[in-house]
């Protein structure tokens, strides 16, 4: 009898047997009511065949599964990949495995993907909003039916979920106002776009070091974009040919430092003596470039571990928090040569 290791089922192990698959099923998970004989010719069959149990069909049973799903802007973020790291060494010392999905900065395929994961019935959800997120919708539908959820980093405000973030407010105005205290007065932010919370709440900070310096808010020097490498270019580039050259940027994130550094190197600009610069994450890169740049350092594989605690927690209790807790990681600033 041959086999796809694929598609060996209960079913073909009880019929090559001529035992009924329930006694199958039992025999796997060695219970008491099936006979030590039996136990041993299934589970030797089992492991010729190399038969591997279904778990969408065995949610689909038990109405359970041992799956978390996790949503994610993008991969290759340092950021976010060592989040992950957290998230799934926490989940293989509980039982758990990780279904992951990114969304590409994309609102429609992170609604995409929350229904998918709902599909399959995963215990719960961790997720990191996109830059497009607007609308908590597909959420709050996840809470209707006991899904437990929890946001790392990026969450929807009006989505009643434990969230674990840092102050992005107070990270910023640290980082800014340390370049304010080194003398730096025609300071840039390249912030990233309007709607994101954290993005707001980063621009808020940078205009508040800026009012406790008495530094007046130019409205040139602040430039919006995305999130991405191209993005600091682009800026940096378009403060350039306007003649503006500020003298430190303080970037929204890491990628669109690194965007930044590359234009003001191709314009023959040298870093800090003509501008400094201050990301955000501490992406590996920054510390490899030359200069390395200062940047705020978030503890992203301990916020990934905390967020799979909470949600493992929730799923423990079988429970949706009727008030939800907000952890507040701490940040880091890292001075570098690039200030």
């Amino acid at each position: 009898m041959k086999h796809s290791p694929k598609h060996v089922t209960i079913v073909d192990i009880a019929r090559e047997l001529g035992i009924s698959p329930s006694t199958v099923s039992r025999a796997l998970i060695d219970h008491p009511d099936v006979r030590n004989e039996t136990k041993e010719r299934v589970r030797h069959l089992a492991n010729k065949l190399r038969y591997v149990p279904n778990p969408i069909a065995q949610s689909l049973k038990s109405n359970q599964t041992r799956t978390l799903g996790v949503i994610v802007p993008e991969i290759k973020h340092d950021f976010f990949s060592s989040a992950i790291s957290g998230i799934e060494e926490v989940a293989y010392q509980e039982g758990y495995t990780i279904i992951l999905c990114q969304s590409n900065e994309s609102f429609e395929r992170e609604v995409v993907h929350t229904n998918l994961l709902m599909h399959h019935r995963v215990a719960g959800l961790l997720v990191s909003i996109s830059q497009n997120t607007v609308s908590g919708a597909h959420f709050r539908e996840l809470l209707k039916r006991r899904i437990p959820l929890v946001f790392f980093d990026r969450a929807c405000d009006d989505v009643p979920a434990s969230r674990v973030i840092i102050d992005d407010y107070k990270s910023a105005f640290d980082a800014v106002s340390f370049l304010t205290c080194k003398g730096y007065k025609r300071i840039a932010h390249f912030a990233g776009p309007k709607e994101l919370d954290i993005c707001r709440k980063r621009r808020d900070g940078y205009i508040d070091a800026l009012k406790r310096a008495h530094l007046g808010i130019k409205d040139e020097l602040v430039q919006y974009g995305g999130m991405h490498e191209d993005d600091g270019y682009a800026s940096m580039g378009a403060l350039i040919k306007e003649g503006v050259i500020p003298d430190a940027v303080f970037a929204v994130n890491d990628p669109v430092v690194i965007g930044a550094y590359q234009k003001i190197k191709e314009a023959g600009l040298h870093i800090p003596h003509d501008v400094a610069l201050i990301g955000f994450s501490n992406n590996r890169i920054t510390s490899l470039v030359d200069p390395p740049i200062t940047t705020v350092n978030q503890p992203s594989f301990e916020m990934g571990k905390i967020a799979a605690q909470v949600l493992i927690e929730a799923i423990g209790h079988q429970r949706i928090d009727d008030q939800p807790q907000t952890i507040t990681l701490d940040t880091e600033l890292l001075i570098r040569q690039s200030t």
